[in-house]
């Protein structure tokens, strides 16, 4: 087994421009209408590439289909539709208890499912992700389960908390990896450390499974010194996203309200540029 730490200094996130961002993409979402045209927004903008197949619109038992960007044609040559398929199916959708979203993609090397639940929506208070994703071609070693969960109402304790306060029991920020040949788990706990920001400390923990354990034991103990700069190296280029990110001035409500849509709408959401 192995394990890694690195503890970063990042700006603190405003909690009430947190919730009020899920509120407002929330009020987006139970605002679109679908149809035969597809699904739109309240002005009539489509969203591009998602159609509702069966059941009511945001309701337990809908689900939608996604089209895939289509792939950009060779010279000389017939655009061709990409073998891929990807559906979402609302398991639960209730804002005053939670919200439950399940996501399954198909394509040549790749079948899988993601599970999001989102507790007491208009108030955050949790977050649980799933994840099976497995190539269909390919034999056991080719597949990876996972599960993470933020406690956000732990998380906001935490970093609310006053100086030389006991660390909780758990960490507010959980996550768990599974393959063939061994586990992973990512753990994130905070405090406040003045002036705005937050100690965040990050933990790695891998080890190998079964018959694989002493081999992978030894591997660990080998490249112990590359893996933990990975490790730092990849923390502290994360913490200084963040800290980027929250240094610009926070968008107004009708400023998040346009982005949203703008991001809804957009053919190629992984194209547009960060504001």
């Amino acid at each position: 087994m192995a394990r890694f730490h690195r503890t970063v200094s990042v700006t603190a996130l405003d909690r009430d421009w947190f919730e009020e961002c899920a509120a407002l993409l929330l009020d987006i979402l139970e605002s679109t209408r679908t149809g035969r045209g597809g699904t739109v927004l309240e002005d009539g903008r489509p969203i591009p590439r998602v159609r509702l197949v069966k059941g009511r619109h945001l309701r337990a038992g809908a689900r939608y289909t996604v089209a895939p960007n289509p792939a950009e044609p060779s010279p000389g040559k017939t655009p061709q539709t990409p073998a891929e398929t990807m559906s979402v199916r609302i398991r639960e959708w209730r804002r005053s208890t939670a919200i439950v979203v399940e996501q399954r993609l198909s394509s040549a090397d790749t079948s899988g499912r993601v599970t999001l639940r989102l507790t007491t929506p208009d108030r955050p208070s949790a977050l649980e992700a799933g994840l099976a994703l497995r190539n269909p071609a390919g034999g056991f070693l080719q597949r990876i389960s996972g599960r993470a969960r933020a406690d956000l109402n732990a998380w906001w304790a935490a970093a609310d908390a006053p100086a030389g306060a006991l660390a909780a029991a758990r960490a507010p920020v959980t996550a768990r990896a599974r393959h063939p040949l061994g586990r992973a788990a990512v753990a994130l706990t905070v405090r406040a450390a003045g002036g705005g920001t937050w100690e965040v400390g990050v933990t790695l923990t891998v080890r190998g499974r079964g018959l694989v354990r002493p081999p992978a034991a030894l591997a660990l103990l080998l490249f112990r010194i590359p893996l933990r700069r990975a490790f730092r190296s990849g923390v502290d280029e994360a913490a200084a996203r963040w800290v980027e990110a929250l240094g610009r001035e926070l968008p107004s409500p009708d400023a998040m309200r346009a982005e949203f849509a703008e991001a809804m709408t957009s053919r190629n959401p992984q194209d547009t540029p960060p504001r």
